[in-house]
């Protein structure tokens, strides 16, 4: 017989073996060719994404009923891993990550969940989900047949899989999951990625399963998933989809329900009558499982927000809109339509429809059971005209690219462009204005005993981790007596080439103005003349990150399919431009920061070249350091009176929180660029960032869409509102802390509510 300590390891290796271990013999979901099947019931699925992270913990409630009230079986988050463990080895699940209590939400909402653990996300969050750390294991390869990468990515795949199984969680014990997803978009990599590509996609397929989950697995966008991993399609349309095996079911795991803002970028929107289009168009054909992504958008609080330049807000012109208020008549119009699928869902689940041609551009999708129920989708894809077709005796009108619902063959029931669901546009309000400021300019011609000095210029994210988003460059230049411009007055003029993505430049403590890329293009390049005097001169550069990219150069978006004569757009999984960052090889391998050269032209020497000289650098803000921006760090500095204009400088107020219970935000749209906090919260990353002028014009929802048919705020800025909780707030004398980094008007700031 063992020892007690043996017997203790024994029985310990036994639990660990058991958490994930196979899934039990008698699973309680599975599927086959025509759907997801649960409880021995096959199932019409309508999901909608919700990320957890993106609102706070007291909105999760009233954002799941309202799910279920929008028609929805199924909420589906992603899974953060760089939330969850921000310090290698160490673990996370509280407040906005708090993942157990927000199944369990969903759960009592009478909700199902479809959980995607990646733990690559893309989802236009920081660094694709990746915490920072991992860049810097040694020997590391994202996202091929990489040992320390395949290590790390099982390990947290194993601990949330494991995490799940004890709170009872899966639908075999009892709990809402019924689907999981590993990776993420990786597909279209394949071809990109080198002789590891294939091989790491068959070894993820094969680790999810082995953790016994007990559920379904799915890989989004992964034509040669293994069985039994389901892949499945995403995009704004995904009628031409089939799995790769008939004995799968046909799964868009992301029916892009808008877009998202980027700062600098137009707001997009995507019509209600084109999306519920495009869902029946995808269910006539055979689909039986939809997911809204997003159906709640909410807001990249702190520094969550990738890409890099992706806005705070995440809205995405969502049925639920940023601030949890119903979006409509999107989410009303969507409801109707899922109460039409449901009535269909007996015969939609017996089988393949048939096919029958009413016309040149027009079809009926019929589908029947043996059991006599019948239900049709009569479809009209003209974008220019209505028409009449005949189907069974009777006589319908079907309006330009729409589709009807009969779930009896005989009623229509629902049309796709006929909306009859209350327009009610949201608006903003002025609740507090006014506000008495006070102002703490940080030491721009200062280092503190945190700065360090190296040969040469360093790039950024190698020395801050992502703990903060800027990085002091601080170099000297010495100007002889004997310099040309000191007699003539013209001042040599001072030339930076950045990684991105934005910077200011100080010379002797002196501010001559700041430099910023784009969405389209981080990178960035400073010119400016500089005054200098005879001897020693000090050159500091503040270089900022706006978001780390989610993921590498893109390869082209879209495949095309030819449907009758309408231009079918069937994209990459991850919700993407193809100027975004968010397709190819290697995204860990991008820099930022000031990577040079640094020159300095105009001197007797013509050019001198400022790169390789020593640097000093310093992490992060002195304001960020001592928390200025809570309760207890505000009273740590001597606060002057209000200076907005000033760059880099900390800005504070008080103020009382609304009466009522509309959502609360801050008008920001008088400042720059910076941060916001309320009581020590981050709100995030706010830029007063105009999108160009011109193409806001109309939009009809005839028509195949993208992601720049349908803007608004062309010429103007991309985000002026900036959401703060409710929950966050006190009765009185809640604390605003603004850090400005280029000056702006704060006569201009007020506490607004937003009412629909």
């Amino acid at each position: 017989m063992p020892s007690g300590a043996a017997l203790l390891l024994a029985l310990l290796a036994l639990a660990a073996a058991a958490a994930i271990g196979p899934a039990p013999a008698n699973a309680a979901v599975s599927y086959d060719h025509r759907a997801v099947v649960i409880n021995g019931q096959r199932r019409v699925l309508i999901a909608g994404s919700i990320h957890y992270p993106r609102s706070a913990p007291e909105m999760w409630p009233d954002l799941l009923q309202k799910a279920k009230d929008g028609g929805l079986d199924v909420v589906q988050t992603y899974v953060f891993w760089n939330g969850h463990e921000p310090v290698q080895g160490q673990y996370y699940f509280g407040d906005r990550y708090d993942l157990v209590r927000f199944v369990k939400l969903a759960h009592q909402a009478g909700l199902y969940v479809h959980l995607r653990i990646g733990p690559y996300v893309c989802a236009e969050w920081n660094f694709g989900g990746f915490p920072v750390w991992l860049k810097y294991v040694p020997g590391i390869s994202f996202r091929t047949d990489n040992g320390p990468f395949k290590a790390a990515m099982q390990a947290f795949v194993e601990k949330v899989v494991s995490m799940m199984k004890a709170e009872g969680l899966f639908e075999w014990e009892g709990g809402p999951i019924i689907l999981a997803q590993v990776e993420n978009e990786y597909g279209p990599m394949e071809s990109v990625m080198g002789a590891g590509a294939k091989p790491y996609a068959a070894w993820a397929a094969k680790m999810a399963v082995a953790t016994g989950a007990g559920v379904p697995w799915v890989m989004c966008k992964q034509d040669d998933a293994p069985d039994p991993v389901i892949n499945t399609c995403n995009g704004f349309y995904c009628d031409s989809f089939s799995p790769n095996s008939n004995g799968k079911p046909t799964m868009w795991t992301e029916a892009w329900s808008g877009w998202f803002t980027a700062f600098g970028k137009p707001v997009p929107h995507r019509p209600v009558e084109d999306l519920a289009f495009a869902v029946a168009r995808f269910i006539q054909k055979g689909g039986s499982f939809v997911n809204y992504y997003m159906y709640h958008g909410g807001t990249n609080f702190d520094r969550t927000s990738g890409g890099p330049f992706i806005a705070t807000s995440y809205d995405y012109d969502a049925p639920i809109d940023e601030y949890g208020l119903l979006r409509q008549p999107k989410w009303g119009h969507l409801r109707d339509l899922h109460k039409a699928i449901k009535q269909a869902e007996p015969a939609l689940v017996a089988g393949d429809p048939t096919v029958q041609s009413l016309g040149n551009y027009e079809k009926a999708y019929v589908f029947k059971s043996s059991g006599g129920a019948c239900a049709a989708f009569l479809s009209n894809y003209k974008t220019d005209a209505a028409a009449t077709v005949a189907f069974n005796g009777r006589r319908y009108e079907l309006p330009a690219w729409s589709i009807s619902v009969l779930p009896d063959c005989k009623t229509a029931v629902f049309n796709t462009a006929t909306v009859r669901a209350p327009s009610a546009p949201a608006r903003m309000s002025s609740a507090a204005a006014g506000l008495s400021w006070r102002s703490y300019s940080e030491a721009t011609n200062a280092l503190d005993d945190r700065a360090f000095t190296k040969d040469g210029l360093v790039e950024q994210l190698s020395m801050t981790w992502d703990k903060s988003d800027y990085l002091w460059y601080t170099t000297y230049v010495n100007i002889d007596s004997n310099e040309q411009f000191l007699k003539l007055g013209k001042w040599p003029q001072l030339t930076i080439y950045s990684a991105g993505h934005a910077l200011q430049v100080f010379v002797n403590g002196q501010s001559y103005g700041s430099a910023y890329g784009g969405y389209d293009s981080p990178k960035l390049t400073y010119s400016g003349y500089v005054k200098m005097w005879q001897g020693s001169n000090k050159i500091s550069i503040l270089s900022a990150a706006v978001g780390l990219p989610v993921s590498s150069p893109p390869l082209p978006l879209f495949s095309q399919f030819r449907v009758q004569t309408t231009v079918i757009l069937i994209s990459s999984c991850c919700p993407s431009s193809s100027s975004l960052q968010n397709q190819g090889t290697h995204y860990e391998t991008w820099n930022v920061g000031v990577l040079g050269p640094v020159t300095l032209s105009g001197l007797n020497e013509g050019k001198r070249d400022l790169s390789s000289q020593k640097w000093t650098y310093q992490i992060g803000l002195h304001g960020e350091s001592l928390g200025v921006y809570s309760a207890a760090g505000s009273s740590s500095v001597q606060w002057g009176g209000a200076a907005g204009n000033q760059p880099l400088t900390w800005h504070k107020a008080y103020f009382d929180v609304p009466a009522g219970g509309a959502p609360v935000a801050l008008d920001l749209g008088s400042m720059g660029k910076g941060q916001a906090w309320v009581n020590g919260r981050h709100v995030g990353r706010y830029w007063s960032y105009r999108a160009p002028g011109g193409g806001c014009g109309g939009c009809g929802y005839a028509g195949t869409y993208g992601e720049t048919k349908c803007q608004s705020g062309c010429g103007d800025i991309s985000q002026r509102y900036y959401h703060v909780p409710r929950a966050w707030l006190n009765p009185s004398g809640n604390l605003l802390v603004l850090l400005e980094e280029f000056g702006g008007d704060l006569s201009g700031v007020t506490v607004v509510t937003r009412t629909a």
